[in-house]
């Protein structure tokens, strides 16, 4: 998949492509669904498809001050839509100037001047332009208009754990894993949530108790609820070839503030491999896939007792991960 980052770089995809616009965050399987449609049509019209993001996502410049609840950082992102059949990535600077066309404008500026496409595919909740006041149905006129086609890919819903099924969205899926339900959030993925980031030391707590842990450095993207969970680990030299690494290792993960050795202490993301210990991994990269929550975090009154629980989160990680595989 190639990346563009500029305008000009769109001289490069030539007129008639496909193209699908969206933030695309998580990749879930509501937007598997419209990229294999629109992948399907640049097929049959031997064109490439482009997929338009906005970086960083708009509401950050739109409301500064507010935490953005990030499922996907852009290196993951690249990631999981070139596993999606994206040809070219065009990765549009949000700024506020873009923040503020009007959908006409955002047509004629991108579309119609730059990109050119012969198709636009799109879910039916496309919003775009100032105040996202245009729809589906106004980029269906401009199309008319412009000379392009659109096509419109019905939502996707996925059956959860509750017993019936919901519309999937990236809100959806913000609101399971900050509930700590990483189970159902994996349902709207089609894959195990991710964190991904550098390795980092840790206060060599979990030696002490005979369970070692590797210390993940606060990612830049939304953290599942505090508690212990059953998930699987990669490790890597680089975020790079995290995405290429192969063997996933057994895992238990615990999230929280460590209460048992008083209050104040920062929020630690740790991971303890089940099948074995590779020794220090500092400065390295680790990939933590969450697969079900096991339970929410305890204040133990020893580190005895803190040693048995985590004992008996091991068990029932490994009786959660053999049933799942």
């Amino acid at each position: 998949m190639k990346m563009i980052q500029t305008i000009s770089g769109l001289e490069a995809v030539g007129k008639g492509c496909v193209l699908s616009i969206g933030n695309f965050d998580g990749v879930h399987i509501g937007h598997r669904a419209i990229l294999s449609t629109a992948k399907k049509i640049a097929a049959e019209r031997n064109v490439q498809l482009v997929a338009m993001i906005f970086q960083p996502h708009p509401l950050t410049v739109l409301q500064p001050r507010k935490p953005r609840r990030i499922l996907t950082p852009l290196e993951l992102k690249k990631h999981l839509l070139a596993e999606s059949g994206v040809d070219v990535l065009f990765v549009a600077e949000t700024t506020p100037e873009l923040l503020q066309l009007s959908p006409a404008d955002f047509v004629e500026q991108f579309l119609v001047e730059n990109i050119r496409p012969s198709v636009v595919v799109e879910g039916e909740d496309f919003n775009f332009g100032a105040g996202r006041v245009g729809s589906i149905h106004t980029l269906y006129n401009f199309g008319n208009e412009k000379d392009f086609k659109v096509i419109t890919v019905e939502s996707k819903e996925a059956r959860l754990s509750i017993g019936h099924s919901v519309k999937v969205s990236s809100t959806l899926t913000r609101n399971l894993i900050e509930a700590g339900n990483v189970a159902d959030a994996a349902i709207t993925l089609a894959r195990p949530y991710r964190l991904a980031g550098k390795i980092i030391p840790g206060r060599g707590k979990g030696k002490q108790l005979g369970f070692p842990t590797l210390n993940l450095a606060q990612p830049k993207q939304l953290i599942p609820a505090e508690g212990v969970y059953a998930g699987t680990v990669e490790i890597a030299d680089s975020f790079q070839n995290l995405c290429k690494a192969k063997e996933k290792i057994p895992a238990v993960f615990s999230i929280g503030q460590a209460s048992t050795y008083g209050g104040d202490n920062p929020l630690l993301i740790e991971a303890h491999q089940l099948m074995k210990n590779v020794g220090d991994l500092v400065s390295q990269w680790m990939a933590m896939d969450f697969v079900k929550r096991l339970r929410e975090q305890i204040k133990f009154d020893s580190e005895k007792e803190l040693s048995r629980q985590i004992a008996e989160d091991c068990k029932k990680a490994k009786e959660v991960l053999v049933s799942s595989s």
